[in-house]
């Protein structure tokens, strides 16, 4: 028996799913996703694990992969078929699937578009509440009756379900939460703000931290808020737990001077100590050098939150920078945080070389997966800074650099201030160097962070010797048309056959450039220009730390680097005719704070050539949706 099947079959298919229920309850629905899958490996026709994976992808925003998912376990046709012989709940769950999906496809639009998907998702929750009279399809059919535009019906329905909600209220466990989140829908609905108040307060005491089911009730409560001009600070009783990114300056060993003196120690721990306990956090977000970070996880720890660390480079190396200068206890304080954080992630396995460059990528890592974590569950994201409050003057890496960045996405910092010292000046930010070493110098050790793209043309290899010319000139002729367009922003192509490499200078400038390559081939006249239309094309994103140098070999400027060979392990795995990206280039996107793009999770997989698995997503084109 295949070894990976032999352990997933020693847990049960019960146990599988309470592990992947807990991950979705916690607003980890990546992490449930893979879980159920993996289960799905030993226990392939277990409708709840089933059911669970379609919904954890639904939860984070993965539509298109939550369609595919329905469609390719074959829930509907499982219902069609014995759907009797499954529990009640979970037939109706199962059912109420894909009118979920045709709802959150419907609100990615605006204008006529959102109330004609709105009255399609209403007209599917309400054949399944006319069959089962649960209040969850009756309540979902309130609400999208009231977007897709039949007042009425959103009235009646809403009383329907407020009368069947007063029979439950007896209820226990997680149904006690359910029944008063849907009875207070049902108020907001009926323009019962008193009612909608006492339900939400009631839905607050019995929610038990389900993160997963409070975010849903949120995003789909604010609905009714803003269709009915009701203030969405009504909403506060199920506020989540906050979602920070900590940052703040090294601790100066004692005696020393040092923007953070040692002497201020106890002064900051307290401040940190203060604003926490003002503060409820449950995620955060950050580095771990001696003094700021360090004093963050350790009173993060203390109160039970979640800490995801992201160290720079390797650990010893970290330690012996970032640790060690602070004398004292601080390598034994850093070692009980690595032991106790929930998570460490590098952002290179690789060494510092002096390189600024890894400590300004392990930020944006940061702050990039603190959001990623916040819109899951619904949650607000703040950074919480150390600092003194000085400008960058700039430097590559630092306290005020991820202040200022993080602010001029329209972020909001609160900072805990400590009195300006006079540090020695910043160095000049060093720019790229594209000019051939001269005589006697060394190899070009500088990296910036940049966006990758690999790619290759499915059917190529089939292609007979006459028809590469025309292939040459077609296709690779249009993929150069898309990459002129983003101009400068292109800092480096090559090909060789049908593959290409592209070096762009941020997130958002590579996803438009990937999804416009893709709408190029995909546009292409096959037949018109003597080709086969099998022909597609498949591209992989990653977003990471790459020398700027030089090709000795072919005398020009180049990219290179273990980011680099690990965006080239993407594209193998990649179906054709999508873009498959990182999580950190997920983590980038979403750092840009635009909503032209969205990457929706497809899971642990496995990379090319043995090079480990990774998180990984597939892009989607948001542009022209919305308003």
């Amino acid at each position: 028996m295949d070894d990976a099947l032999t352990d997933v079959t020693a847990k049960s298919a019960e146990l599988w799913y309470d592990t992947a229920k807990a991950e979705e309850r916690r607003g980890e629905y990546l992490s449930a996703y893979d879980l159920a899958k993996q289960g799905l490996i030993g226990f392939p026709d277990n409708d709840q694990l089933k059911y669970l994976a379609v919904l954890a992808l639904a939860r984070s925003g993965a539509i298109a992969q939550a369609e595919s998912a329905l469609e390719e376990y074959g829930l509907a046709r499982r219902l069609e078929a014995d759907g009797a012989g499954l529990d009640p709940k979970l037939a109706e769950d199962i059912a109420a699937l894909g009118a979920r999906l045709a709802k959150d496809r419907a609100l990615l639009h605006g204008g006529a578009e959102r109330r004609a998907g709105a009255a399609k998702a209403a007209a599917l929750y309400k054949a399944i509440y006319d069959g089962t009279g649960g209040y969850y399809p009756g309540i979902n059919a309130a609400s999208m009756s009231l977007l897709g535009g039949d007042e009425a019906q959103a009235r009646t329905l809403a009383g329907e379900v407020i009368a069947k909600c007063a029979e439950r209220r007896g209820a226990e466990g997680v149904e006690r939460y359910y029944v008063a989140a849907t009875e207070a829908e049902a108020a907001l609905l009926l323009d019962d703000l008193d009612g909608a108040r006492a339900a939400l307060q009631r839905a607050a005491e019995s929610q038990g931290r389900n993160l997963a089911a409070v975010a849903t009730t949120r995003k789909q409560l604010r609905l009714i808020c803003a269709a009915r001009g009701i203030d969405a600070e009504i909403l506060t009783p199920l506020a989540p737990p906050l979602v920070i990114h900590f940052v703040g300056h090294m601790i100066a060993a004692p005696g020393k001077p040092g923007r953070f003196p040692a002497e201020l120690e106890v002064h900051v721990a307290q401040e940190i100590a203060a604003y926490l306990d003002a503060n409820p956090v449950g995620f955060a977000y950050g580095s771990l050098a001696c003094g700021t970070d360090i004093l963050f996880a350790e009173a993060l720890i203390a109160r039970g939150a979640e800490v995801h660390a992201f160290l720079p480079f390797d650990k010893a190396e970290f330690k012996a920078i970032s640790v060690l200068g602070g004398g004292g206890q601080w390598p034994e304080r850093f070692e009980a945080c690595m032991a106790s954080v929930t998570s460490v992630a590098y952002a290179t396995d690789d060494l510092y070389m002096d390189d600024d460059a890894l400590f300004s990528y392990a930020s944006q890592l940061a702050m990039g997966t603190a959001l990623l974590r916040a819109e899951h569950i619904d949650a607000e994201p703040v950074q919480v800074a150390v600092w003194d409050e000085q400008p960058s003057k700039g430097a590559p890496a630092g306290t005020a650099v991820d202040v200022e960045y993080w602010q001029s996405k329209g972020l909001h910092t609160r900072v805990i201030a400590l009195p300006p010292q006079a540090p020695p000046s910043a160095p000049s930010a060093p720019t790229a160097d594209h000019s051939p070493p001269q005589a006697g110098e060394g190899p070009n050790f500088e990296r910036n962070v940049r966006a990758l793209l690999f790619g290759d043309v499915k059917g190529y290899s089939r292609l007979k010797d006459h028809a590469i010319p025309m292939f040459n000139a077609a296709v690779m002729g249009a993929l150069s048309e898309v990459m002129d367009r983003y101009g400068e922003s292109v800092l480096y192509r090559n090909t060789w056959g049908d593959a290409i490499y592209v070096v762009l200078d941020s997130a958002k400038i590579a996803a438009g450039c990937a999804l416009d390559m893709q709408a190029a081939l995909g546009s292409l006249d096959r037949e018109a220009a003597g080709l086969p239309d099998t022909l597609s094309l498949r591209l992989g994103g990653h977003f990471g730390p790459v020398f700027d140098g030089y090709d000795y070999v072919c005398k020009e400027p180049c990219f290179f680097g273990a980011h680099v060979t690990r965006a080239a392990r993407l594209e193998p795995i990649t179906p054709v005719g999508e873009v498959y990206v990182t999580e950190a280039f997920a983590a980038g996107l979403e750092l840009e704070r635009d909503a032209a793009f969205a990457c929706e999770y497809v899971g642990h997989l496995p990379s090319a050539k043995d090079y480990g698995q990774m998180r990984m997503y597939v892009l989607r084109d948001r542009r022209g949706i919305g308003g």
